[in-house]
């Protein structure tokens, strides 16, 4: 009877030590794309989200063609978004970032709208009696009070964007993704299992980054819950 072997990786368990130390360099550059991919999808979903939803607050008319046009783009598949951008970008990082914006759009602008939406009218009112112009305003006044539930759609945006990323696989652009892909695909148990975790370590992380930027940025929420 032939016995066990001693190693981890040739008994492919699924929490095994040696991965860790062989695979190290090829776990830190599918940590950094995926890094890379979430912070870039997010940044320029949240740059077209702003302009969107303070277009949908100033002329009402428009909020519900941007609400609509955003919903139905979070409701398609993240395979068939893909397949539909794959003329565009090709196989590229860029198709992965392109539909990961789209996908943002809604959680963005829904909430940023909603933040917008909840300055009460009084204090537009007596900002414009100071004489604040509309940009004025909308910098110093409507923005400001509209960051607590911005942020709370950039941190769900930004931990979707993080689980998304990984279906960027199919096309060689899903950072921790490509790795669990390959070792479903073998079997390989410890490489399953360890780009799984770090996925969920960095969307906890995120998560728990853009809390603490958002207490930093909006302490009278702590006072007013004090």
């Amino acid at each position: 009877m032939t016995a066990p072997p001693d190693d981890c990786l040739a008994r492919n368990e699924w929490i095994c030590g040696a991965y860790l130390s062989t695979r190290r360099q090829i776990l830190l550059d599918a940590v950094v794309q995926h890094l890379q991919l979430t912070l870039l999808s997010v940044l320029i979903g949240l740059a077209i989200a702003l302009p969107l939803a303070v277009v949908a607050r100033r002329w009402g008319w428009a909020a519900g063609p941007v609400l609509a046009v955003t919903t139905i783009l979070y409701t398609i598949p993240s395979l068939a978004m893909f397949s539909l951008l794959l003329p565009l970008y090709g196989l590229s990082a860029t198709l992965v970032v392109a539909g990961l914006v789209l996908y943002s759009l809604t959680l963005l602008v829904r909430n940023v709208l909603a933040g917008l939406r909840a300055v009460p009218e009084e204090t537009r009112q007596a900002a414009r009696g100071l004489g604040y112009g509309p940009v004025r305003l909308l910098l110093t006044v409507e923005l400001p009070l509209a960051l607590p539930a911005a942020m709370a759609g950039l941190r769900i945006a930004t931990v979707s964007a993080v689980s998304l990323v990984t279906v960027g696989a199919i096309v060689g652009f899903g950072g921790l993704g490509n790795l669990i892909y390959a070792g479903m695909n073998t079997y390989f148990k410890a490489q399953v299992l360890t780009a799984s975790v770090l996925c969920v370590l960095i969307a906890v992380a995120a998560d728990l980054l853009l809390l603490g930027v958002q207490r930093l940025i909006t302490p009278w929420t702590r006072a007013a819950r004090a």
